[in-house]
């Protein structure tokens, strides 16, 4: 008795893509252009304002190390660094536990596509396009003391911008009003890319709306979550131009991007001093940051 050995037709070689110099020298391009000017605009100045935190300089005499006394100074014997971190934290907080859901809540109701959408995306995303400046000039004429637009509406005689009590609340307002039509367009974009299906399942299980948002379709915005925390997380500790117009960060708007700007280009060039304070804001965005994404994809690996 024979048996016959059945073999398995010959596959094909693979053909392996050859590239030309032409497109080598364009994938080079493609690739090599972006990552330097990220490296020479992003991790450049940072790594150079790391090492210039360890020195003293004004940018005329030579440099000379001082180890951390930037760092010592800056956190005893500068009186505007304390609160100007505090402002700093307190605008990260209203941002983010206060704009962003109000950002949040506003892409739902318009992913409803209620009568006039359209029209209400242009109105809340208007103040996007303004730069913090601009605002806080807006701003400015509306929380005027004498000819404002608030006091002459509340008949009230608030100094909205000069009492270092209610100052930084009031600029809140106008930093929140811009913050919020950004996180709207961000989460609306999310929105509108969920699978109507999944919806459609958790209405046949007997879940309401409530419950259909939270359980079903924001955990498929993970996505968006990590984009709108970076965003918030920049928005919040990089706040300069704002409070710069109103009254160059002073009487109550102080915020760490003010001490690093006095302190480097100010009448006293201190470089190296700024350098720590800038220092010290990196490492606080990089903290929230990091533990966030952490937190976010260590669940998601558990799963």
């Amino acid at each position: 008795m024979t048996t016959t050995t059945q073999h398995a037709p010959p596959t094909k070689p693979r053909k392996v893509r050859r590239y030309s110099t032409t497109d080598r020298v364009v994938l080079t391009l493609m690739l090599g252009a972006p990552a330097l000017v990220v490296l020479a605009f992003i991790w450049g100045p940072a790594l150079g304002s790391v090492f210039l935190s360890f020195t003293r300089w004004n940018g005329v005499t030579p440099m000379e190390p001082v180890g951390f006394q930037n760092y010592h100074q800056a956190a005893t014997i500068y009186p505007p660094f304390w609160p100007a971190l505090q402002h700093n934290v307190i605008w990260l907080l209203v941002l983010g536990l206060v704009a962003t859901p109000l950002g949040l809540f506003l892409a739902v109701l318009l992913d409803k596509n209620i009568k006039g959408t359209r029209v209400y995306q242009s109105i809340f995303y208007m103040p996007v396009v303004l730069s913090l400046a601009l605002v806080g000039f807006i701003w400015t004429l509306l929380y005027s003391q004498d000819q404002g637009l608030i006091n002459q509406l509340t008949g009230a005689n608030v100094n909205w911008l000069g009492n270092s009590d209610i100052n930084l609340w009031a600029v809140l307002v106008a930093a929140s009003w811009r913050h919020v039509g950004y996180i709207m367009i961000l989460y609306l974009a999310g929105l509108k890319g969920v699978d109507e299906s999944i919806k459609e399942a958790a209405a046949i299980d007997g879940a309401n709306q409530r419950q259909t948002f939270f359980r079903v379709v924001f955990p498929t915005l993970k996505p968006i979550n990590v984009i709108v925390l970076v965003v918030t997380v920049i928005e919040g500790l990089r706040a300069f131009d704002i409070v710069y117009i109103i009254n160059k960060g002073t009487n109550g708007l102080e915020l760490l991007s003010v001490l690093i700007t006095n302190n480097i280009i100010g009448e006293a060039s201190r470089i190296g001093f700024g350098s720590a304070i800038a220092v010290i804001l990196l490492v606080i965005s990089l903290v929230f940051i990091i533990t966030y994404l952490v937190q976010t994809f260590t669940k998601e690996g558990a799963k």
